[in-house]
């Protein structure tokens, strides 16, 4: 079976809506950010979920982004690369929480208890390094990638406009969640996972429609050439 780009697009299409549904599921049921969570079966359960629902959404938006990168030009890549710069120092900071946290949990607690402050806001009683920066250039260009993609894939008219209008409007809102309670703040994410989910969803029966349309054999849609 010959592979063409628009099946890979396709299936990176299938990468975001199921990266954006756990981004949206898994905030009800998240265990606290604390140390004794750490130790938890949920904790052990959900963040290798969370590590793998980050490379799916760098897939995800991949597909996104090449499937209309004639039509949003460049502000469409610069919300790109602001989302996907987020979304990979997210992974960095989610396999800390996976598979290095919990090791450190009884040897070294105050530095577990920092880092999983970062979230919260809550500041270390140890060094952290570069660790506080970082993380708040996530915050920055989650927020900033997401509104800028969001009006580029808007105005590119490609995707469903709902989703991504919703995906633009709740990214700019996500600075108002830090006046929220912080129990609840992480509610504030679901939004943006259902818009991703949706966007994924669409490029995924996208791509089922314009197969059948055209009718066995067909290659797909061709990306214009620079």
């Amino acid at each position: 079976m010959k592979i063409t780009c628009a099946e890979l697009i396709r299936w990176a299409g299938l990468s975001a809506l199921t990266a954006g549904i756990i981004f949206a599921a898994i905030q009800p049921i998240h265990p606290p950010d604390t140390l004794a969570s750490t130790l938890t079966a949920e904790w052990a359960v959900i963040t290798p979920i969370k590590t793998v629902m980050c490379v799916l959404f760098l897939l995800g938006l991949t597909g996104l982004y090449t499937r209309q990168v004639a039509q949003t030009g460049r502000l469409g890549l610069v919300g790109f690369l602001l989302l996907s710069l987020s979304w990979v120092l997210q992974l960095a900071f989610v396999f800390g929480e996976t598979f290095i946290m919990p090791l450190l949990a009884t040897t070294a607690p105050k530095f577990v208890e920092g880092y999983l402050g970062l979230a919260s806001g809550h500041a270390s009683e140890v060094p952290l390094g570069a660790l506080p920066a970082l993380y708040t250039v996530v915050g920055v260009t989650y927020m900033l990638g997401g509104l800028v993609f969001g009006i580029a894939t808007f105005r590119a008219k490609i995707l469903p406009r709902w989703t991504t209008g919703l995906l633009a409007v709740a990214s700019a809102l996500t600075p108002l969640a830090a006046l929220l309670p912080h129990a609840i703040q992480r509610y504030a994410a679901v939004p943006v996972g259902l818009a991703l989910a949706c966007m994924g969803y669409a490029l995924w029966t996208q791509r089922q429609t314009q197969r059948s349309e055209a009718g066995p054999g067909a290659e797909g849609f061709q990306l214009p050439r620079p």
